[in-house]
C-alpha cells in the first residue's frame, strides 16, 4: 500500500476557506428564509460536518470519522460547531435587518405547533 504524501498547506487552507465561504452562503440563505437561531445553526453544523466528510473521503485525503482518535474527532466537531454558530450569528443578524423571512411570517399566522395553517398567499411569501 502506498503511503499518501502530505497535502501542501496552501491547498489545505484554500480548501478550508473555500468550503467555509460556499457553505456560509447556504447559512445566509437559511437565515433569509427565516431559519434562524441556535436550532438553525445546529442544523447547519451537521451540514458543515457532512460536507467536510464527503469531500475528504471522496478525494482520499481523509478517513471516516469512526477511525479517528477520539481527541481528534472532538476537536474537529468543536471547530465545525464554532464555525456554524458564529456564521449563524452573523447571517441571522444580517437577515434580521430585512425583517422576518417567509418561514417566520408563516409561523406567525398562528402561534404554537399547528397542522391547520395553510401556506401564505404568494404575494406575502417573498420578502424581496
Amino acid at each position: 500500500m502506498k503511503v499518501p504524501r502530505e497535502q501542501p498547506r496552501t491547498i489545505n487552507w484554500a480548501t478550508r476557506y473555500g468550503q467555509g465561504a460556499l457553505l456560509g452562503v447556504l447559512r445566509s440563505i437559511m437565515a433569509q428564509a427565516g431559519l434562524r437561531g441556535p436550532v438553525a445553526s445546529a442544523k447547519f453544523a451537521v451540514i458543515r460536518l457532512t460536507n467536510d466528510q464527503i469531500l475528504e473521503n471522496a478525494t482520499g485525503v481523509g478517513a471516516p470519522p469512526s477511525t479517528w482518535p477520539r481527541q481528534e474527532l472532538v476537536v474537529d466537531v468543536l471547530h465545525k460547531a464554532v464555525y456554524a454558530f458564529s456564521t449563524g450569528a452573523v447571517a441571522d443578524a444580517l437577515a434580521a435587518r430585512d425583517g422576518f423571512g417567509p418561514g417566520q411570517r408563516h409561523a406567525a399566522i398562528r402561534t404554537g405547533r399547528r397542522a391547520d395553517v395553510g401556506p401564505l398567499p404568494r404575494k406575502d411569501a417573498h420578502s424581496w
